[in-house]
């Protein structure tokens, strides 16, 4: 894989994780104002960006597994944060969602 392959597989996944991340936002405050009904959808679409990311990162994975070198460079690592910090958003928004629905009686 070139370099220019690895640089756009990486804005690949940041581009999704950054949709993703948006995605959970909007969610989070849908919590808060008890829109429960939307907050789940904007979850389910922000989990299929996740997704989306995710099958980047995998195909990385794949590559270095099977032999293959790559140079991962800081847009790789920047890519990666990115990602994570949309899953870990997504953990958040789905407990938040769990506790304000409890709260609510629903």
């Amino acid at each position: 894989m070139t370099k220019d392959d690895m640089a756009m597989v990486a804005m690949e996944i940041v581009a999704y994780s950054g949709d993703a991340r948006t995605k959970y936002l909007d969610a989070m405050e849908a919590i808060m104002g008890d829109e429960f009904d939307k907050a789940e959808a904007l979850i389910k679409e922000g989990d299929d960006l996740i997704l989306d990311a995710h099958n980047q990162q995998t195909e990385l994975i794949t590559k270095e597994a099977s032999g293959e070198s790559l140079e991962i460079g800081f847009l790789t690592v920047h890519a990666q944060d990115h990602l994570m910090t949309a899953m870990l958003l997504s953990d958040m928004d789905k407990r938040m969602l769990k506790a304000m629905k409890k709260k609510a009686g629903k």
